[in-house]
């Protein structure tokens, strides 16, 4: 049931995630979430986030900023990232994921979306097909509709975790099982 707001991975943080080997991997576009996905909510851009844009072009990626924010907060935030930007995406809508695409010139299958939010950036993510990373909120004071949202994300969280586990338990049997098949042999 909860399986759509699934995240394909959860990282601590944005600046935790191994760029690098996704590019190795063939992915060559990201979408990026703003606020407590890159910095805590309505901050401007901090000097970790400008060096990470910094790493992502030389690593040859297009980035864009997809936010449901308005055009003043996103553009205000990139005037130091210089990256494409996606304002009032409504996200999770397809539409705004497939208007930064375009704007990248990648494709689903090509790109990743990097965000904190389950029931918005994951899921617009999934439903379109894009790899994602779900990151901790780097700032736990919100908003009261996000605090709102949060108390759900905890109950697909702990679906997902538990699914996680009994897939971890599951590989653990099969390979106890193989082992024993080999030595019965």
């Amino acid at each position: 049931m909860f399986e759509r707001f699934f995240p394909d991975t959860t990282v601590s943080s944005t600046y935790a995630i191994d760029y690098e080997k996704l590019y190795e991997e063939g992915y060559r576009g990201i979408l990026f979430d703003i606020d407590n996905t890159l910095v805590e909510h309505g901050k401007e851009a901090t000097e970790q986030a400008k060096r990470l844009f910094s790493r992502l072009k030389k690593i040859g990626y297009e980035c864009c900023l997809i936010s449901n924010n308005k055009k003043k907060r996103v553009h205000s935030f990139n005037e130091k990232i210089g990256v494409h930007t996606v304002f009032n995406a409504h996200k999770p809508a397809k539409k705004g994921y497939f208007y930064a695409m375009e704007l990248m010139n990648t494709r689903p299958e090509n790109t990743i979306f990097v965000g904190d939010q389950l029931f918005t950036d994951i899921f617009g993510a999934k439903r379109i097909g894009l790899k994602n990373f779900l990151v901790k909120p780097i700032n736990e004071k919100e908003e009261i509709q996000i605090v709102l949202k949060r108390k759900l994300e905890k109950i697909v969280l702990h679906e997902y975790r538990a699914k996680k586990r009994e897939e971890k338990r599951q590989k653990r049997c099969e390979k106890k099982w193989k082992k024993k098949e080999k030595m019965t042999y």
